[in-house]
């Protein structure tokens, strides 16, 4: 399943660390952010929580920019 977020992020080069930190989350098939409109799409892996995933890319994405929002 495939879900698109919108998020708070500062620069592109933040945006690129972003999508490598969601990416390596337990859960995330795949991310993408798109800095030029402020979203992020995940597509998660087969059975996992959705909202557990979630606050764990969060958290790692606020490890790279500690102001960082995602609508979830």
């Amino acid at each position: 399943m495939k879900k698109t977020y919108k998020i708070e992020v500062d620069c592109a080069n933040c945006a690129n660390l972003m999508e490598d930190a969601a990416n390596k989350i337990e859960g995330v098939a795949g991310a993408v952010v798109n800095y030029m409109t402020q979203k992020m799409v995940v597509e998660f892996a087969e059975g996992a929580d959705e909202k557990a995933v979630m606050k764990n890319v969060l958290k790692a994405c606020r490890k790279v920019e500690p102001d960082c929002e995602i609508d979830l």
